[in-house]
């Protein structure tokens, strides 16, 4: 099957970033600006996953991680974070086939333990029936905090030394980040947060040391794949040189 957004000629694919991580910002401001409740702006930020989760799993980029749902996100009205977990449901329930005949490896990244438990169950289901596949990697971030997912690594690591198992002298970059959620996915190369907004907000802050970053002013309802082409060749003309001249 033909690709249905083949990549532009001044896009090298043998230089794609392996990993690529976006925080998908602005569904409000969309919502505000076309008059709309805030829940239709986050369904409306929906709809395009599925050509943006497509197009990088036909180019073959190897990992994509999604920032859905942040742990201080459930400070939001009760209104709109009932609006954002039923989205979980129904985005599972409408793409899990199509992901899983594309052959995507589903990882939720986060405290599922701190979820309700239609959304908990749905979240390792999808996980669990993709977890045999080899094509891209999908990460999606529910109930996630960077700085709980470090103190989380860090509490395993600490328990492991109480125990005897583990000589603390030994702990190093590579232990750490076997206890990440991310374990196994390489470190992310190319960090796009939509909506033009400059920061982190607690998200992959260990993975993204040395992570290109882009800040397209985009609303993320309307970042489409050739945004994510267009960030991916500014990716590419970018020079990379992890603390070197």
């Amino acid at each position: 099957m033909a690709i249905k957004y083949p990549l532009p000629p001044e896009i090298d694919p043998e230089r794609l970033p392996r990993h690529i991580a976006i925080i998908m910002d602005g569904n409000g401001r969309w919502a505000k600006a076309h008059k709309l409740q805030v829940a239709l702006g986050h369904r409306a930020g929906t709809e395009n996953l599925r050509e943006i989760i497509r197009n990088a799993s036909d180019i073959g980029v190897g990992a994509l991680t999604l920032y859905a749902f942040s742990t201080e996100n459930w400070r939001r009205s009760k209104t709109e974070v009932d609006a954002l977990m039923q989205l979980i449901l129904d985005f599972f329930a409408s793409e899990i086939d199509e992901l899983i005949e594309n052959r995507v490896r589903i990882t939720i990244l986060g405290d599922k333990d701190g979820l309700p438990a239609p959304q908990r169950e749905a979240l390792a289901q999808a996980e669990e029936r993709t977890r045999h596949l080899e094509g891209l990697r999908l990460n999606i971030a529910v109930n996630y905090g960077g700085r709980a997912e470090l103190v989380r690594a860090a509490q395993q690591l600490a328990r492991e030394a109480a125990d005897g198992v583990l000589d603390p002298a030994a702990i190093d970059e590579a232990m750490l980040e076997s206890r990440l959620y991310t374990a196994g996915v390489p470190d992310v190369d190319l960090l796009i947060r939509t909506s033009g907004e400059m920061r982190l907000s607690n998200f992959l802050l260990w993975q993204c040391s040395y992570a290109e970053f882009l800040f397209p002013e985009t609303l993320w309802p309307d970042f489409h794949v050739p945004d994510l082409h267009r960030c991916i060749w500014q990716f590419q003309n970018r020079d990379r040189r992890y603390g070197g001249r």
